[in-house]
């Protein structure tokens, strides 16, 4: 039967205080007895053994029943520690006036001792626990290590997401601008070709043959797109100009397009018509042109 794990936490700081206090006592007993005892009779020389460990004892148990009450009295305290002083002492003298006095001197600390094992014992009382508050200060514990495993998984698996997060977002950036290097090489390919179709002294002569039979008597000026800034016309001009009536609208069409000579093109004529801040649909503005033109 293992008694160690049947004993209280108490019981395993007190007994070998008492156990070291019983033969601290009883040694110093024998030797006040064998010391004394040459010199006057052996009863009288029981009683002042006795009387030192009595007054240790009683000391020692009032000290107890303080600390039992959770009180604490320095005198007595002193007190306690003098008669472990003077027992030590008593085993030292007769150690000294032996023969052999390493025996003796290899036992004189046992007082002492035997007080600081109660220190140690009354200090494990003021600080001892019972089962449930260890029991909940050991869930406490638990509970902060789940609590600080849980975060730092959710910070691992935030700083993955994040991770995976970045790198898809790189990978698509790099499509993207894969995506308009090769928009922006086509539109150039296409601007240039176009580039090439309006300064072939071919190309209007080919579009005029095309579009003759279609509008008679009018000699169009074909320009292609050029690939360049432009300049936007003002909202407020736009929305402010009053609506013009259809013979209005052919006089300022037929003012701008033969504002220079030759006869301006549709795209010039309804550009300038725009900057100067009139205002006419699309399809007013062409069918103006046609019957100008016409």
């Amino acid at each position: 039967m293992n008694w160690t794990k049947m004993m209280s936490p108490a019981a395993k700081t007190m007994l070998p205080a008492v156990a070291m206090t019983v033969v601290s006592m009883v040694l110093t007993l024998a030797v006040v007895v064998m010391w004394l005892g040459e010199s006057m009779h052996w009863g009288v020389a029981l009683v002042v053994g006795l009387g030192l460990d009595g007054g240790w004892l009683a000391t020692l148990a009032y000290d107890r029943r303080l600390a039992a009450q959770g009180d604490h009295s320095t005198p007595i305290t002193v007190i306690g520690w003098a008669f472990g002083a003077v027992a030590t002492g008593v085993l030292v003298a007769h150690a000294l006036g032996e023969d052999s006095p390493g025996a003796w001197l290899a036992v004189s600390w046992l007082p002492i001792a035997a007080k600081a094992l109660w220190l140690v014992h009354g200090l494990w009382e003021r600080t001892a626990l019972t089962g449930e508050a260890l029991e909940a200060i050991q869930g406490i514990q638990q509970e902060a290590r789940d609590e600080a495993a849980v975060a730092r998984a959710r910070l691992r698996a935030e700083a993955a997401t994040e991770e995976t997060r970045l790198t898809a977002v790189t990978q698509a950036g790099a499509r993207v601008a894969r995506v308009q290097a090769a928009t922006a090489e086509a539109l150039s390919e296409a601007w240039s070709t176009l580039e090439t179709a309006r300064q072939g002294k071919e190309t209007g002569r080919a579009l005029t043959s095309v579009t003759t039979p279609v509008t008679p008597g009018v000699t169009p000026r074909w320009e292609l797109p050029v690939w360049g800034p432009t300049e936007p016309t003002g909202p407020l001009a736009l929305e402010t100009a009053p609506a013009l009536t259809d013979a209005a609208l052919d006089v300022l069409v037929d003012q701008i397009r033969h504002s220079e000579s030759p006869a301006l093109s549709y795209r010039e004529m309804a550009a300038r018509f725009r900057t100067a801040g009139h205002s006419a649909s699309e399809v007013r503005l062409r069918a103006a042109w046609k019957r100008v033109a016409a």
